[in-house]
Order: C-alpha cells, then structure tokens, then sequence
C-alpha cells in the first residue's frame, strides 16, 4: 500500500485526486497506475484502470488471476467491475469511499454473488495514511 500511496502522491502533485494503485503478481509489483482523469479529459483514466491496463499488457492478456489490487481508495463502479472482468484475486483498499465505493460502501460490486467472480476484498489498509492525502487534496482545492 505504501508503493500505491506514492502512485497517490504524483496524481496530487499533477492537480489529480489522489488516488493510487499498483497490482501485485507473486509477490512482485507488476503494475502502477494514479488518476489522471484532468490531464487526460477522459473518464476513465482512474488510478486502477491505468495499473489494470499495464498488467494485462505486462502479462499478455486481460484475465489477471493470481493478481492483488493495491489501491489507496475503493473504487468506483466502473474501476471494481473491470477488476471482476479481469478475475482479480484479492483486492486491499485503503481509504472507504462513503459516497461512490463500489465495494461495500455504496453498492458492492466486488463481491456480488450475481456476477461471474468475486474478489476478496480487505479494507482499512494503512486508512489513516489513504484518507489524509484526500483530505489534504480537498483541503487546498477549497481554498483555492
């Protein structure tokens, strides 16, 4: 979570909302990915779309079995249902996300017994570190 708390650091250091990720393989960091949603002007440049992207080319294809999700925020909708998609394994979230987490705090994608897999998802990891940044990020766009 640390390794995705500096993937958060460089969204915030770019204006982005500071969201980080990166996706581990047999104890190995295969992938990294932060938000750019503002630099790009595209919606769906999240932190963990970017990092599933870099897996799957670093792998080769789209399925990603054995992976885990580091990320320092829950994910959207959009960010859990490609993780379903591409049959994550685990998935540690740092920070809940009370008003769009699709893993349990809003809807629960993750783990929804209708779909075709479920991850198992831990919650709260390093959550005082994962929170703090985003608060500290909507602190200073308030006051700007």
């Amino acid at each position: 979570m640390r390794e995705a708390l500096k993937e958060a650091g460089k969204a915030f250091d770019l204006g982005e909302v500071p969201v980080g990720c990166v996706i581990v393989r047999d104890g190995e960091i295969i992938a990294r990915g932060h938000n750019l949603t503002e630099t790009a002007k595209d919606p769906t440049v999240h932190a963990e779309m970017n990092a599933l992207r870099e897996a799957a080319e670093k792998l080769g294809g789209w399925r990603l079995p054995g992976c885990s999700v580091y990320v320092t925020c829950e994910p959207c909708a959009m960010c859990a249902g490609a993780m379903v998609w591409a049959r994550i394994e685990k998935l540690y979230i740092g920070a809940d996300d009370p008003k769009a987490g699709a893993c349990g705090s809003v809807v629960n994608v993750a783990s929804n017994e209708g779909l075709n897999h479920r991850i198992k998802v831990e919650r709260g990891v390093l959550s005082e570190e994962c929170g703090s940044i985003l608060k500290e990020f909507f602190r200073t766009l308030r006051i700007k």
